[in-house]
């Protein structure tokens, strides 16, 4: 996967480019999220964004979307996914 390559921080628009096959398809969607500005610099939000590894991202959205914290949950680099923690009793 293209993408194994853009763990790291500072690596979001090199990353959803290499996602979505296009810088500029990788660049209107940054905008339209609000990741990045009508000129092309990210915002105060995308360079937040930026500054996470994609696993910091992973389990951010996949807390945002439980309602659980993100330390609950372990990334997946092969799927760019989450799956929670085991119960550790």
């Amino acid at each position: 996967m293209a993408t194994q390559m853009f763990q790291g921080r500072g690596q979001l628009v090199d990353r959803l480019m290499a996602q979505v096959g296009s810088r500029a398809l990788a660049i209107g969607i940054l905008k339209k999220r609000g990741d990045m500005n009508a000129s092309g610099e990210l915002t105060a939000k995308g360079r937040e964004r930026d500054r996470m590894t994609a696993g910091e991202r992973a389990k951010d959205r996949a807390s945002k979307a439980s309602g659980r914290p993100a330390s609950d949950f372990i990334y997946v680099s092969a799927s760019n996914s989450t799956k929670l923690k085991d119960n550790e009793s």
